[in-house]
């Protein structure tokens, strides 16, 4: 015989409790004596510690979470009038410049304030209305994906 042709029963039927002494779950069947436990139809809610303070409670919380959605940074049609006219602008002279606060975010485009001069900006979103105004000033918009930052050197540094 295999192990794999044995016969087994995978569940135990639960004992009989409260059927004498010689069935071996007797007098207080496991209940112990006295005591709201012992009693019968006694349940209290799950965590409770008999008026304690409850673990669950005790315990510190955590604070809340971080989201891990990417928030565009705005960009207004009147700031883009500190660069050369004909300029090409993309997210590196937009933090040069001091607009934005890195050139790794993602930045859309929004009308407001006048353009006044052609600029080809490229950046990651822009409003329709924000792409007409700059179309008008004889400039455009072009939709980029976001820079990915540069690969950490830390980690291949303490390696070496």
């Amino acid at each position: 015989m295999k192990v794999h042709e044995l016969n087994v029963r995978r569940n135990k039927s639960s004992k009989r409790v409260g059927r004498g002494i010689s069935a071996g779950g007797g007098k207080t069947a496991g209940r112990g004596t006295k005591g709201q436990g012992a009693r019968t139809g006694s349940k209290s809610k799950p965590g409770f510690e008999g008026g304690q303070n409850p673990l669950m409670q005790r315990l510190p919380k955590l604070r809340g979470f971080r989201s891990h959605k990417v928030v565009n940074e705005l960009v207004y049609t009147g700031q883009l009038n500190s660069f050369k006219d004909k300029a090409k602008v993309d997210t590196y002279a937009l933090a040069e410049a001091g607009i934005i606060s890195s050139p790794f975010v993602s930045v859309k485009l929004i009308v407001k304030g006048e353009l006044s001069k052609a600029i080809t900006l490229s950046v990651q979103a822009a409003s329709a209305s924000a792409v007409d105004a700059m179309q008008k000033a004889g400039g455009s918009v072009e939709i980029v994906a976001r820079q990915a930052r540069p690969a950490s050197t830390k980690k291949a540094d303490k390696k070496a």
